[in-house]
């Protein structure tokens, strides 16, 4: 089990690491944009990485690379909400393949997924932290070195409690 809490920490096993949450704070999610990361309990449901920079990784979970033309969509507009999509893409998403490193390594939770309601909030991953672990838009986010540890330690029936 991983437990986040509201001042910034994520538990697994006798490991502790500071991380940073979203800059509205961990409450009941209301709707996109709103900064909130989600409270609730959930499961990691896929890791994504890019292998031209996470060489050494291991994990019960099926490893995804990351393309240059994968997106995750953040636009209740479109059909695709709240799942990975090919880009180019004329609804609003995140781009998973960036110029800074925050998405080289991202574990996917099952938030708002089944079934995905529109506007509730969408892209609510773990991934690597901007330096001086700035507030996210709403996801987990850890220092690489941090988030390889927890990536060893889970196991495929993982969940990851947020309160």
């Amino acid at each position: 089990m991983i437990i986040i809490n509201k001042f910034g920490y994520l538990k697994i096993e006798n490991l502790k690491f500071k991380c940073a949450l979203g800059s509205a704070g961990i409450k009941k999610k209301g709707r996109e944009g709103d900064n909130i990361t989600p409270k609730g309990t959930f499961k990691i449901i896929k890791i994504y990485y890019r292998k031209d920079r996470i060489k050494k990784i291991s994990s019960p979970f099926t490893l995804i690379q990351i393309k240059k033309n994968m997106g995750w969509c953040d636009d209740p507009k479109s059909k695709k909400y709240n799942h990975l999509i090919n880009l180019p893409s004329k609804y609003s998403h995140e781009k998973l393949y960036r110029k800074d490193n925050i998405y080289d390594l991202l574990l996917v939770l099952n938030y708002n997924m089944r079934p995905v309601i529109k506007n509730k909030g969408s892209a609510i991953f773990i991934h690597i932290t901007k330096k001086n672990y700035q507030p996210t838009q709403g996801c987990i986010a850890l220092r690489k070195e941090n988030l390889l540890n927890v990536i060893k330690l889970i196991k495929k029936n993982c969940v990851v409690k947020i309160f």
